[in-house]
């Protein structure tokens, strides 16, 4: 079922913009999902948080830094459920952690992601999870803009699910 409520947010946030733009990866698009636009607006986190809240059946969360971290902290006080933040890198001071936060051998955690792209990072997040002994087998994003995202992370036995794909956010 599409999320009508969640796509015009979105829009009115103007989280969603055309032209020509430079993504992560390095490719190009002629269309844009700005992330902080919507990670700024609170109509629009609390829509995300109701929403993620309906689809998660994990006792713990955990938010891809950086990006994912404000929709994390919020689907957390949704749920009441504990999140741990991964990081892409080690920091190089203080505890150095690539999680940060608590985490179990053996714990059930979901990853929460902004924008799923190539999935990447959603990736490396899954995988320094596992590496800290966590069980991931469930990424969910706000947009999968449908460029490799599922099956990538299906190569890495990840299920992918999305609030909305950029078929239907684009949908005009």
């Amino acid at each position: 079922m599409i999320d009508t409520d969640l796509i015009a947010a979105l829009r009115e946030a103007d989280a969603v913009q055309y032209g020509e733009f430079e993504l992560s990866h390095g490719g190009t698009s002629d269309y844009y999902v700005d992330k902080y636009r919507f990670e700024t607006d609170p109509r629009c986190l609390s829509l995300i948080a109701a929403a993620f809240a309906e689809r998660i059946d994990e006792p713990k969360l955990a938010g891809v830094a950086l990006g994912a971290v404000p929709l994390v902290a919020v689907t957390s006080v949704e749920t009441g459920l504990p999140y741990v933040i991964a990081r892409k890198q080690q920091k190089e001071y203080g505890t150095a952690n690539l999680i940060e936060g608590t985490l179990e051998e053996g714990e059930e955690v979901l990853v929460l992601e902004d924008i799923a792209t190539t999935g990447q990072s959603a990736v490396d997040a899954a995988e320094a999870l596992r590496e800290a002994g966590a069980r991931v087998e469930r990424v969910l994003v706000v947009v999968d803009r449908e460029e490799g995202a599922r099956e990538l992370l299906a190569d890495h036995d990840l299920e992918l699910e999305a609030l909305l794909t950029a078929t239907e956010l684009l949908d005009r």
